[in-house]
């Protein structure tokens, strides 16, 4: 049962951050010479479907890992300091990805459906520097949990 734990959390963790990656490394700089409309009907195509896979992502890792600190650790006072660090962080992660969907997300989807550009186009700000700091956050992570694993 461990392995299973084990693989979905790392599959879930790949999967939000290397997506983040790819959108912020990749694709923005990319699209970046399109027409303002159709890089923002890019991006909302994008966002589209990239945000509800990485809610299932994260929901995944908050399962995973909690079963994680029960099953192999006997609870919280049995897990490692990289451990609570790395749960705090991801949950901040989560967090800042609910934030991201419930305010900058809605407003940039309502704005590009209406052809306000101008708003979207703000809204679009927000969203990259939110995905910045959760990128950021997630290499984080991955280096405790590297380094936490041969330390």
């Amino acid at each position: 049962m461990t392995m299973i734990l084990i693989a979905a959390h790392l599959l879930a963790a790949v999967f939000w951050v290397g997506g983040m990656a790819f959108a912020y490394l990749i694709l923005r700089p990319a699209a970046g010479p399109l027409e303002p409309p159709a890089r923002l009907g890019l991006w909302r195509r994008v966002f589209g479907q990239f945000l509800p896979w990485a809610g299932i992502a994260a929901l995944t890792l908050i399962a995973t890992g909690f079963a994680m600190i029960f099953t192999v650790f006997g609870g919280f006072s049995g897990a490692p300091v990289q451990v609570h660090l790395m749960l705090t962080i991801g949950l901040a992660m989560a967090a800042i990805y609910l934030y991201l969907v419930m305010r900058p997300w809605q407003r940039f989807r309502k704005a590009v459906d209406s052809g306000a550009i101008a708003d979207a186009a703000d809204a679009l700000g927000a969203i990259r520097k939110l995905v910045a700091l959760n990128l950021t956050l997630g290499v984080l992570v991955v280096a405790i949990a590297s380094a936490g694993r041969y330390a």
